[in-house]
């Protein structure tokens, strides 16, 4: 037992040198995009925003589709939208000199 309070002991400060990782989740895309509703139609999706950049083939069953704009994704079951999805935007690394 004594053995184990001096590992512990050892340990600790190891631990307080940690650094925080921080993630900031909301901060993905621009805000200022308007991204199509869950329930609107395909037709209307191509009325606002144009043709998407890629459209990809419908999966699975009920069959779900894909059409990807330059910032944003838009996911489809038969013809309604289920959910839009904005792309991550990397931030620039600074510069090392």
């Amino acid at each position: 037992m004594p053995r184990l309070l001096a590992l512990l002991a050892l340990l600790l400060p190891l631990s307080a040198q940690a650094e925080t990782l921080e993630i900031p989740l909301g901060q993905q895309g621009a805000s200022s995009i308007d991204l199509p509703q869950r329930g609107a139609s395909q037709r209307s999706v191509l009325e606002r925003f144009g043709l998407a950049d890629e459209e990809h083939a419908p999966v699975g069953k009920p069959p779900i589709t894909r059409w990807d704009y330059r910032e944003f994704s838009v996911y489809f079951e038969y013809d309604h939208v289920i959910n839009s999805v904005r792309h991550h935007q990397p931030r620039t690394a600074p510069s090392k000199e």
